[in-house]
């Protein structure tokens, strides 16, 4: 009941902020155009392909667990960034300045999703799969230490026991992590903004919840 309350309370969130888009006098630059479901779907076959978040309380207890995450940094602007499948496979400093000099810096704040290329196979072959969080030590220390960022999605579940350092630092930074991220394709590299829902008081290592994305 209690994830229930919990999304029928985001639902309202949504529904305030696209009435107050739709009114004639609010700017049209400033809409949303539709809404993205990026939890993968209860169908799936894959027992280990449900949506689910890494809170910092299961890196270093004591922090923050999924319940407890202050719900400012469950609402988010939303940033997505394609990975480059060549080894080592991560997110770099590099591909954030490369991406920045192309998209501007990453907004304050933000979540960042990283995507594998379109190239790159089926998307439920990587949702079962379990590898490290593709970005590098330095470029998410870069990103929560310059630009605050508050989470990062991923397409698959993610092993954070071989890279213990960069887990601490997403811990210490109050983020998480957003496994087995459904549709990520579907959406630009910024101008969107990521709704996550755990459920409150919620505090195993993985919990299940829904995440929505409204696009502009």
């Amino acid at each position: 009941m209690r994830i229930r309350s919990f999304i029928i309370a985001y639902a309202l969130v949504l529904a305030i902020l696209l009435f107050a888009d739709r009114r004639p006098h609010a700017a049209p630059q400033g809409g949303y155009s539709h809404i993205v479901d990026l939890t993968a779907p209860k169908t799936s076959s894959l027992r280990s392909a449900h949506t689910e978040i890494v809170a910092p309380g299961s890196l270093i207890p004591g922090t923050w667990t999924a319940g407890e995450i202050p719900a400012e940094r469950l609402i988010a602007p939303l940033v997505v960034m394609d990975l480059n499948l060549a080894p080592p496979a991560q997110i770099s400093l590099d591909d954030i300045a490369a991406w920045e000099s192309k998209h501007g810096a990453v907004p304050q704040g933000a979540v960042v999703a990283i995507r594998h290329a379109p190239s790159s196979g089926e998307l439920s072959a990587l949702a079962a799969s379990s590898s490290p969080v593709p970005i590098s030590p330095d470029a998410a220390e870069f990103l929560m230490d310059a630009r605050y960022t508050t989470g990062f999605a991923v397409e698959t579940r993610s092993d954070l026991t071989s890279e213990r350092n960069l887990a601490r630092q997403i811990a210490l930074h109050g983020n998480y992590v957003i496994e087995s991220a459904a549709q990520l394709t579907t959406l630009p590299p910024t101008g969107s903004l990521i709704i996550v829902a755990p459920a409150k008081g919620k505090s195993s290592s993985r919990d299940q919840l829904r995440v929505l994305a409204m696009v502009r």
